[in-house]
């Protein structure tokens, strides 16, 4: 999907996409830099739009490994099926599924998630389940990387993950922040905004 088509969707669809640009190359550099290639077998993206994102990630995987992109908009899926890379399993259905999914096709936990689905659009219930349910199938250590254009939503992952490095990338339209956190052994703070815990 060209940048002019993107932008005409983005306009259509901008509570779910989000942005009315593409990831700069920049940006997607930095999401994909805090994944260990090396040892990911299952990753997990969130939000997978047009497959900017999903092309560098795809670059990086091993021969072996997974990825099961998740993208609700008919559209953008439509156009991430074009991708022609047998590792590659487009979803076109929410995340909150995710661990449907993973049992569907017999993975097991995830090495990493990166997401570029816009939280601060969504009712922060939905937010908390679908960052909730990937902790849930997350290894020990394993990234949950965020892309955001401000940090009104830091909170949620604060909440599920505890800590959470914030990485600013400059060279993007707009200029984002890259959120990062790591499942832990343990969370301090694992409810939601009505006070439901977060398994």
């Amino acid at each position: 999907m060209n940048s002019i088509r993107f932008f005409k969707e983005g306009i259509k669809n901008l509570r779910t996409v989000g942005t009315l640009t593409r990831s700069s190359k920049y940006l997607c550099r930095n999401m994909v830099s805090y994944v260990d290639f090396d040892k990911a077998k299952v990753i997990v993206e969130l939000g997978a739009g047009d497959g900017v994102i999903t092309r560098h990630i795809l670059t990086h995987m091993a021969p072996d490994a997974k990825l099961l992109s998740f993208e609700v908009l008919d559209s953008m899926a439509a156009v991430l099926r074009h991708i022609e890379d047998d590792r590659l399993i487009v979803i076109n259905d929410s995340a909150e599924q995710l661990g449907m999914y993973l049992k569907q096709y017999d993975l097991e936990a995830i090495d990493a998630v990166i997401s570029a689905i816009p939280f601060v659009a969504l009712p922060d219930e939905l937010a908390y389940r679908i960052v909730g349910e990937c902790k849930k199938y997350m290894k020990i250590g394993a990234p949950y990387i965020q892309v955001h254009y401000s940090l009104l939503a830091k909170k949620i992952y604060e909440d599920i993950f505890g800590d959470v490095k914030v990485h600013f990338v400059p060279l993007n339209v707009p200029p984002a922040f890259v959120l990062v956190a790591r499942k832990q052994y343990e969370v301090l703070n694992q409810f939601s905004p009505n006070g439901e815990a977060l398994h």
